[in-house]
């Protein structure tokens, strides 16, 4: 027995010139002489395919804007090329020079090193929330480390205020920006250049290759957290800075907009008022971020996931080709988990070679090492380190490892710098008589009070 899968149509309704019903087997014997016909493990009901979790995010992604293309009547497509056309891509490789080589490593992928650039340009609806001037400089400069296994990433600041020797460089156009005759702040690289004189600014005194950079504005990253819902962050004390007309209230809480904006700008009236600390704080916050996006709850949410895409392409300067070799780099760093993405700063001793400013200390050179030869943070960078996964009031993640070790911050070898006032590279007290113990893994209390972080 058979029947005509198109039979369903009414009784003496006309069929379609030129097409052909299809017949497919009924009866028992039927089916089992078809099922005989094909291979072993495609027989009756067929086995099922093992799961792929390696696919999940994509396959939720994907889900999600189909969901919202069949609901909204807007095309995945429309969708797609606007976030696509929401990049402004600019390609500087033309403009860096004695670029170094990168180093062979072992791994299913290539190990990534990502510059993002936050400017500090006060111009635009929303940017103008601390009532500083800025002038275009890069108020946060982070290198991204993304493993060639993908099983760890760390971010690695430089404070703005990092005296250093400006080497030559290529502006936008072609220009020739020369080097500069003495120390000058790290930030002043993109004031004269952009973001070019500010990767050959980091090539050259890092020895460390570049492969991809990113510039983020003050408005973009708080349409980032709106998309978000917000970013839960604890304010241990409360914060009113007059002067810059920032107030922020003490506590445990999702905070957005321009509030968001105002807690990763303000300096003053918070911990010791450094930049270097301002840092520590921008640290946790984007850890934060980064937990709430890997959120199952971010994934399933279309509305938040459309939100924040919108915002976090808006307008991006970038040399990623498209928003698919963005997703596609997500994708392959999906295993890697908050509590395996750490946040370190540039190992520093307060300096007088610039007005208010910092220098490295020789530690740095076991830093850039570790990121050339694509190998994890040791003891005495994880020391000091925050963690996307640890919880804003201070208390370690389930995943991380480790508590009250009996160690000073300044106990860890190559911690502590020779700074003439006296602190360790980390900004904490060195070797005072009382000191706050560390933890095996993370960020020393003492080093969040000055932060102005919970403890």
């Amino acid at each position: 027995m058979t029947q005509d899968v198109e039979t369903s149509r009414a009784a003496g309704e006309p069929s379609v010139p030129g097409s052909r019903a299809r017949r497919v087997p009924t009866s028992r014997a039927s089916r089992a002489s078809r099922d005989a016909r094909r291979p072993r493990g495609r027989r009756g009901r067929g086995r099922r395919k093992a799961p792929q979790p390696g696919k999940t995010v994509f396959k939720v992604i994907a889900a999600s804007l189909l969901s919202l293309a069949m609901a909204t009547g807007v095309g995945v497509v429309l969708v797609y090329n606007n976030w696509n056309n929401n990049l402004k891509r600019e390609d500087v490789s033309t403009l860096l020079s004695n670029r170094p080589a990168k180093e062979q490593v072992a791994g299913p992928s290539e190990p990534l090193n990502i510059l993002v650039m936050g400017s500090d340009t006060r111009a635009g609806k929303g940017n103008g929330i601390d009532g500083e001037a800025g002038g275009g400089l890069s108020d946060t400069t982070i290198l991204f480390h993304l493993s060639a296994n993908r099983e760890f990433a760390y971010g690695i600041s430089i404070p703005r205020d990092t005296a250093v020797m400006r080497p030559e460089c290529k502006r936008k156009g072609g220009g020739v920006v020369p080097a500069a005759g003495g120390y000058e702040k790290w930030n002043a690289a993109y004031a004269v250049g952009g973001p070019s004189c500010t990767i050959q600014q980091f090539e050259q005194l890092s020895k460390i290759r570049v492969d991809k950079y990113v510039v983020v504005d003050f408005n973009q990253f708080k349409d980032m957290v709106n998309a978000l819902g917000g970013v839960e962050v604890c304010i241990p004390e409360d914060i009113d800075d007059n002067d810059h007309d920032i107030h922020l209230k003490a506590g445990t809480r999702e905070i957005k907009g321009n509030e968001a904006l105002a807690y990763v700008r303000v300096r003053y009236r918070v911990g010791d008022g450094t930049d270097t600390q301002r840092t520590r704080r921008q640290q946790a916050f984007i850890g934060s971020m980064i937990s709430k996006a890997l959120s199952a709850d971010m994934l399933a949410r279309p509305d938040h996931l459309i939100g924040f895409m919108n915002a976090a392409t808006s307008s991006l300067q970038t040399d990623f080709k498209s928003i698919a070799q963005m997703a596609d780099l997500a994708v392959t760093a999906r295993g890697t988990g908050a509590d395996n993405i750490k946040f370190v700063t540039t190992p520093w001793a307060y300096s007088d070679k610039v007005s208010g400013g910092i220098e490295w200390t020789p530690e740095v050179l076991k830093l850039w090492q570790l990121v050339r030869k694509d190998k994890p943070l040791t003891p005495e960078f994880l020391k000091d380190a925050l963690s996307a996964g640890d919880k804003p009031d201070g208390t370690a993640s389930a995943g991380t490892p480790g508590g009250p070790s009996g160690t000073t911050s300044g106990s860890a070898s190559g911690s502590a710098s020779n700074s003439p006032s006296g602190t360790a590279s980390n900004g904490a007290t060195n070797g005072k008589p009382g000191q706050t113990p560390t933890q095996d893994n993370g960020l020393s209390t003492s080093g969040r009070e000055q932060a102005g972080l919970c403890t």
